[in-house]
């Protein structure tokens, strides 16, 4: 016998409650508990013991657990391949989220296209069959694989039926806020609901070793909409980034239980999907005719790959009482810091200053190592004096305006070298790990920050 009855649940964290509270025990958030109407089943058996005629399952020790090799799933997506770690994972269920357009079921439909030896599922709530096909013909004009197959459909049960006369080797799921189960009364998209139907993909994936890829929505705040429980149950957390008025997609892991959470993936948007950017300084170093003034290039590293991004600046005397300090892909505190440095240990007049700040390409950079990089565009902005586009700089700045040094300074030195540069500019402390025999770059090293300053100057350029 089952029993209807309403609970209350937070929105932002997905705690429950017997009766409307103002604010959450759990996460401490104000005025986000709505009420839904769950069916509790009630038991007849209230004894912690199990029942004798059940199967006993034993708890094992790691040595009694055979160790495999780890076998994954490789797509022919390597940016994917790379963010997920190294190819999907058997059994694995994987969340990604973004912004309404910005191409999360272009992506998932053109992997399902893609994997031709796979027999995939994609299960869609938001578009009819008549939609995908359309889709799927602009992705991949040629003949279609025999091993994709569709399915429309929100209800739970009737997915499971079809997931069981199929046995489908990747199912995609478009998205987990459409889907309901008869076990709950409440709408789809509820936090119970959404609760519900990811608790029964994982028993699904955990159980049969099939992956099941989830495309979650996000909220206004761009937090995956939905209980907080949802990124804690699945295993991988993708988020797919991006301006929609531009053509190049940023897909990011924030959480993965079988790789690294530091490496990102780069697309662009096209009329015929989404291509991979293999060299994503491509897009991160602007094409301009001459020098100007405030770009410098920065070495940085993203997961395992480097990168050289370029950084521009805007210097500009203070037009009203307070100045401008405004960054586009850096961090606002260490910019103010940066400024502190280069007006104590420098003596640049930055407290009558305006300055604005952009990582070109839309990418968002936390590396310290673009630290100089970033002071070095600030002054040349300053001081109108445009920096030489074959120099490129990779190296940390501390409060008293020395230079420290910074990890894997040879695939920087590497990555500059390969796109043509001729000098590079780091710390003095990085250098006794940089093997001058083998690069052709000219390596400049430096103890403090005005050594940099002088040495430019002196050369005529900055």
């Amino acid at each position: 016998m089952s029993k209807s009855k309403t609970l209350f649940f937070c929105q932002t964290c997905g705690y429950e409650s017997a009766k409307w509270l103002g604010k959450c025990p759990s996460c401490n958030s104000w005025n986000t508990f709505v009420e839904e109407v769950v069916t509790k089943v009630e038991s007849t058996k209230n004894e912690w013991r199990s029942d004798p005629k059940s199967k006993v399952i034993k708890p094992k020790t790691l040595n009694e657990i055979e160790s495999t090799n780890e076998v994954r799933l490789q797509t022919p997506d390597n940016e994917l391949n790379r963010v997920l770690g190294g190819g999907i994972v058997p059994g694995s269920l994987v969340l990604i989220g973004g912004e309404p357009g910005i191409g999360k079921s272009t992506l998932m439909l053109q992997i399902g296209l893609a994997l031709q030896k796979i027999r995939t599922l994609y299960v869609s709530g938001e578009e009819s069959e008549q939609q995908i096909k359309m889709r799927a013909e602009r992705l991949s004009p040629s003949k279609p694989s025999e091993n994709f197959y569709m399915l429309t459909e929100t209800n739970t049960k009737n997915i499971f039926t079809a997931i069981e006369s199929l046995e489908p080797q990747l199912v995609i799921i478009d998205s987990i806020q459409t889907l309901h189960s008869h076990v709950m009364d409440s709408v789809a998209g509820s936090i119970a609901q959404v609760r519900q139907c990811a608790g029964e993909l994982m028993k699904f994936a955990k159980k049969t070793n099939t992956p099941v890829f989830l495309v979650g929505h996000i909220t206004k705040d761009g937090m995956l909409a939905g209980p907080k429980v949802l990124e804690h149950m699945v295993d991988t957390v993708l988020q797919f980034e991006g301006d929609r008025h531009l053509s190049y997609r940023i897909l990011r892991t924030t959480k993965n239980r079988f790789g690294s959470t530091a490496e990102i993936g780069i697309y662009e948007m096209l009329g015929n999907g989404l291509r991979e950017v293999s060299n994503p300084s491509e897009i991160l170093i602007s094409q301009k005719d001459g020098l100007v003034s405030g770009a410098t290039i920065g070495a940085t590293i993203e997961g395992n790959r480097p990168l050289l991004i370029e950084i521009q600046s805007l210097v500009s005397p203070a037009s009203y009482g307070t100045p401008q300090r405004t960054p586009n892909g850096f961090d606002q505190k260490r910019l103010n810091m940066l400024l502190a440095v280069l007006e104590k240990r420098c003596g640049f007049r930055m407290g009558t200053q305006d300055v604005f700040v952009n990582m070109a390409g839309g990418i968002y950079v936390e590396d310290p190592a673009i630290d100089l990089a970033l002071c070095v565009s600030i002054i040349s902005s300053m001081e109108e004096i445009p920096v030489s586009d074959k120099i490129c700089f990779a190296a940390e700045i501390g409060l008293g305006g020395e230079l420290r040094a910074v990890n894997r300074i040879d695939q920087r030195i590497s990555e500059a070298e390969k796109l043509g540069f001729k000098e590079i500019y780091i710390s003095k402390f990085s250098q006794k790990s940089v093997d001058q025999k083998k690069i052709k770059i000219e390596v400049k090293a430096f103890g403090k920050l005005a050594e940099v300053f002088k040495a430019l100057l002196g050369s005529g350029t900055l």
